[in-house]
């Protein structure tokens, strides 16, 4: 690891400056989600847990980010969590049960957020840098490996087209550029956490081709 992370210095600076980019872009990919939405007028067979996740993230991110007095984490949770709030009332505009599949996962993604933030009140300061970012680690891969959750179900019917391709796809390529980054800087905590988000993320692409799903193959057919 030690010759490795020599080997690529040179490119820290590159690696970085693009692993930022490409973060940025990944915020953009639910774009994709709301048009697919928008062409079937329905939000059937797809998830909102990564826009209304992406709200609650981006919240306890913003306040990680004001722990540390970090200018650029700042501005990126707060273009995070406006680009999720604007994908959320999307999905809600077209959804069904709005209760059922908006509301009642929104309210208890904020409950989680205001048990987090209030535990970091009466945190020790001393302690609270690395808590906090260890607590964050856990729901960020929670969130990435959520469509898992439904595996046994999507195997079994052949069906994985409700794991959005798009924000899987960036979710896969910034966890591998985060990676490499961390291996650079020999951040064990980083090389960690991001090496657990790209398997995640790599399974759920996998699986995305595997069984692209009903609606792929009867357009392939129709095509045909």
């Amino acid at each position: 690891m030690d010759s490795l992370s020599e080997y690529l210095q040179p490119y820290k600076g590159l690696v970085g400056e693009v692993a930022s980019y490409v973060t940025i872009l990944q915020f953009f990919s639910g774009c994709f989600v709301c048009k697919d939405i928008y062409n079937k007028h329905s939000t059937r067979g797809i998830n909102p847990t990564p826009f209304i996740g992406g709200i609650a993230l981006g919240i306890l991110n913003l306040k990680y980010g004001l722990l540390l007095s970090d200018p650029a984490m700042i501005k990126v949770n707060i273009a995070a969590i406006f680009l999720n709030i604007v994908y959320s009332l999307f999905f809600y505009q077209f959804a069904e049960d709005k209760v059922i599949e908006v509301l009642k996962p929104l309210s208890f993604a904020f409950a989680i957020v205001a048990v987090i933030l209030g535990y970091a009140g009466f945190e020790n300061p001393d302690n609270l840098e690395f808590r906090f970012g260890f607590i964050l680690t856990v729901l960020s891969l929670a969130l990435l490996g959520a469509p898992l959750k439904d595996l046994r179900k999507i195997i079994s019917n052949r069906d994985a087209s409700s794991i959005p391709f798009s924000i899987t796809f960036m979710a896969t390529l910034v966890t591998f550029l985060w990676l490499i980054y961390g291996v650079i800087l020999l951040n064990t905590f980083m090389i960690i956490q991001n090496t657990i988000g790209f398997l995640l993320s790599l399974t759920q692409v996998i699986l995305i081709f595997l069984y692209p799903g009903r609606e792929s193959s009867n357009s392939s057919q129709n095509s045909s």
